[in-house]
């Protein structure tokens, strides 16, 4: 597994965080993980926001290479394959649950979705912890 990033970092760790995760995708596919319960290609093709399938390669094999993802054989289906964040992966569980605050404070949308928001709110470790052990939240 390659970690390491493909361009010159100043050693900032926020210019390191961004170079893993710093585009929308990626953020994307680690909630549809962690938070959704995405288990599949298909599960993750199939998220609120419609990424495209050739998208979704790129992002994913970036967070293969990173670290974030882990990508085994279904062995229920040898022809696909189910993803898992890595422990790695998984530490974000504190940045996730600050995000999900902050968008749920400061939310514009004509019908914010609110029940992950009301979730971090009422049990913030909890959902932090459900991540941390890999467990759906």
């Amino acid at each position: 597994m390659n970690t390491k990033p493909r361009r010159n970092l100043s050693g900032c760790p926020i210019d390191y965080a961004l170079s893993v995760f710093g585009d929308r995708w990626s953020l994307i596919i680690v909630r549809d993980l962690a938070i959704k319960g995405a288990k599949t290609y298909a599960e993750l093709l199939d998220g609120w926001e419609g990424i495209s399938s050739n998208i979704l390669v790129q992002r994913m094999k970036h967070l293969e290479d990173r670290g974030i993802v882990e990508k085994y054989k279904n062995p229920a289906n040898w022809r696909s394959s189910i993803y898992e964040l890595t422990p790695k992966g998984r530490a974000l569980a504190p940045l996730l649950a600050e995000i999900v605050l902050w968008g749920g404070t400061y939310n514009e949308a004509d019908d914010p979705m609110q029940s992950t928001f009301e979730a971090v709110q009422s049990d913030r470790a909890g959902f932090e912890a459900a991540i941390l052990e890999g467990k759906e939240t």
